[in-house]
């Protein structure tokens, strides 16, 4: 049963600009921005005016397309699974980045999530139907989702399981049109942490937020739904508000709040068996109506007792709040694993003693090098800023701490691999499994991986090589690139010493000390088990597990729970539709042929096979260093392979 706290009540008129509480843009950012992806989330806020005439109001009883303005880490995802549960709903995905439409729209998907890419096969080429075809009537039906219950929508799955599968996942450039053409249209660009000016280092950077959303309320029909995705400030709601007071008086829209709870890596899995959906909404009737035609969207697929709504602040701060949360646990493990590594203690056997409490629990309590990723830090930046608009100083410098432990645990592990080699790595070579910030996912934002080799290159070593089993070598070496801005070559290619490789044995060969940045299962000496952070049912990788594509997990994927296929009906992939050819001039094409290092599409899943460790020991520099810093390294086996390990949390041999 839904949820309605009445704690904060928006009114059905425009709120004055003096009663916000917090400074949340930068000067001048109505007037553009740039129109980066983000993988992120956070709401919104109601509003009518006095001018507005409700006989004008466009009906939105009766959902029939959505439109997702944000092709990145959770506009792509989240747009792709509606899509996927709501056939009969026509979804549009669109960006001003031509590029990275075209890659949506090809076989190079942008990004790599384990199951994306079949969730996108099937919602945006279509399915054979696996017995009799579908009628005229039903292939020219428009998608519909009915607010008036769920009836309608486990029909259509039902007749879309036993015909052809039209496509109703679409993805665009043309923003203006699709924004006109929708019901709802959903924000999800980045909102990364602004770098100059008021605020900087803390406040969040809304351009690219505030231009997307001029946009929207430029071209939305009237009586649109308006939903936040991205990650933005508690009170944004506000300025939505006071941008569409000022910028189209006579026209009304809902604006909801609808955080994304996603974790890179497991980000399809969180979409399909979400623990909440929080929707936050003004507490008028029509805020509460919108907030239910929402909730109908989800309804298709999630238990309905795990659809919260809420007020609209209360849901803006929700998200934040759960990120810092959870950074919070982290940086609290990482600071017991350095006492651990003064007493000899081990980490790994406290952080499993003490989660065993309930009252604490085991998740988050996995010490590593880090947090990375898009979330994390911004989220808890942004806290602490909102903190001290507020006067609450002491509140924000307890949540500042966070970031700060965080970065004395890397730049830590960083210092113990350079005092183990004798204080000095000029002409040797350092190796980095793993650049992602966090396992199966290509998503290298804010990953610790950099700021790492950026230390390592002060050093003057002789080769810093990566290998990273999901991120394409192209991203990572333009990434790598940026650095030269700030100092000399830091690329093979440009007489620097990084260098990135495509097979995880070279990358190893003739290494003095190897390091374990990212804990994919492939790099583990034992058989993986689910992080105590991670849902046990989205462990799709572990040693030779075949790809997410085969017959099983593509079934489980893509066949709706009323299926009644039997074992003579065609398989999922004889089903597929074929995917879209490339353009001659396809870039990525060009790059894979083009060059010695294969850049994988993303569209297809990697089989996991876990190294072989004797293997790679036998062509290491002798002594033989293995530097841990995700804890995932059974250090009784590596000795026996004549490789010295240090880990975090543990006091290792140098101690």
């Amino acid at each position: 049963m839904a949820l309605v706290p009445g704690s904060v009540c928006c009114s059905e008129t425009v709120i004055s600009a003096d009663a916000s509480t917090v400074p949340t843009t930068p000067d001048d950012s109505l007037n553009g921005g740039t129109d980066e992806l983000d993988e992120e989330s956070n709401g919104s806020r109601t509003t009518v005016t006095e001018d507005s005439d409700p006989e004008s109001i466009t009906s939105v009883s009766h959902v029939r397309s959505i439109c997702c303005v944000g092709a990145g880490y959770v506009g792509g995802p989240t747009a792709a699974v509606i899509a996927y549960k709501n056939p009969r709903l026509r979804v549009t995905v669109v960006d001003k980045d031509e590029r990275r439409i075209r890659r949506w729209n090809s076989q190079h998907l942008p990004i790599y999530e384990p199951g994306l890419a079949e969730i996108v096969r099937i919602s945006r080429d279509g399915l054979r139907g696996d017995s009799t075809p579908a009628s005229s009537d039903e292939a020219t039906s428009e998608p519909q989702i009915s607010t008036e219950g769920q009836q309608e929508n486990a029909e259509s799955n039902s007749t879309v399981a036993s015909s052809d599968r039209k496509p109703n996942l679409f993805f665009s450039a043309n923003v203006a049109k699709c924004i006109r053409e929708s019901d709802i249209v959903i924000i999800a660009v980045n909102t990364p942490t602004k770098m100059r000016g008021s605020g900087a280092g803390s406040a969040t950077d809304m351009t690219a937020f505030e231009a997307v959303a001029a946009d929207v309320v430029q071209h939305a029909r009237n009586g649109a739904i308006i939903v936040e995705k991205s990650t933005v400030p508690c009170r944004t709601a506000q300025m939505i508000q006071e941008m569409i007071s000022v910028r189209r008086p006579s026209v009304h829209f809902e604006i909801l709040s609808n955080p994304e709870f996603l974790a890179a890596g497991t980000a399809i899995q969180d979409l399909l068996h979400p623990d909440r959906v929080i929707i936050g909404s003004a507490t008028t009737e029509k805020g509460q109506v919108a907030a239910e035609t929402l909730a109908q969207v989800y309804a298709g697929w999630v238990n309905r007792s795990r659809i919260i709504t809420t007020n609209i602040w209360s849901s803006e701060l929700a998200k934040l709040v759960a990120n810092s949360m959870l950074a919070q646990r982290l940086s609290s493990i990482n600071s017991i694993s350095a006492i651990c590594e003064a007493t000899g203690a081990e980490i790994n056997e406290v952080s499993a003693s003490i989660g065993m409490d309930s009252r604490v629990g085991d998740k988050f309590l996995r010490a590593g090098i880090g947090f990375g990723g898009s979330c994390f830090k911004k989220d808890v930046l942004s806290l602490v800023y909102l903190a001290e608009s507020l006067g609450l100083k002491e509140v924000g410098a307890y949540w500042r701490q966070v970031v700060t432990m965080n970065e004395y645990q890397r730049n830590r592990f960083t210092s113990r691999v350079i005092k183990c080699l004798n204080n000095t790595l000029v002409g040797k070579k350092i190796t980095l499994l793993g650049y992602a910030f966090k396992k199966n996912t290509s998503d290298t934002r804010e990953a610790p991986a950099l700021e790492i080799i950026k230390t390592l290159l002060d050093e003057n070593p002789g080769e810093i090589a990566i290998f990273d089993p999901c991120c394409n070598p192209y991203v990572v070496e333009s990434e790598i690139r940026q650095l030269q801005s700030l100092g000399p070559p830091a690329l093979r290619d440009d007489g620097g010493a990084v260098k990135v490789y495509s097979d995880a044995y070279e990358a190893c060969a003739s290494s003095n000390a190897i390091l374990i940045v990212t804990e994919f299962d492939e790099f583990r000496n034992s058989d993986p088990v689910s992080s105590p952070d991670q849902k046990s049912e989205s462990a799709v990788s572990g040693q030779n597990i075949p790809t997410i594509a085969q017959e099983a997990m593509i079934s489980k994927l893509s066949k709706p729970e009323e299926s009644k296929n039997t074992a003579s009906s065609p398989s999922i992939e004889d089903r597929l539709i074929s995917q879209p050819d490339c353009a001659a001039d396809c870039p990525d094409c060009q790059r894979e042929n083009g060059r010695d290092i294969p850049a994988r599409k993303l569209s297809e899943d990697i089989p996991k096979k876990q190294v072989d460790w004797e293997r790679i020991a036998e062509n290491m520099q002798t002594p033989k260093w293995l530097f841990d810093g995700r804890c995932i390294i059974e250090t009784k086996k590596m000795t026996e392979l004549g490789i010295r390990v240090e880990s975090i949390g543990s006091s290792g041999d140098a101690f």
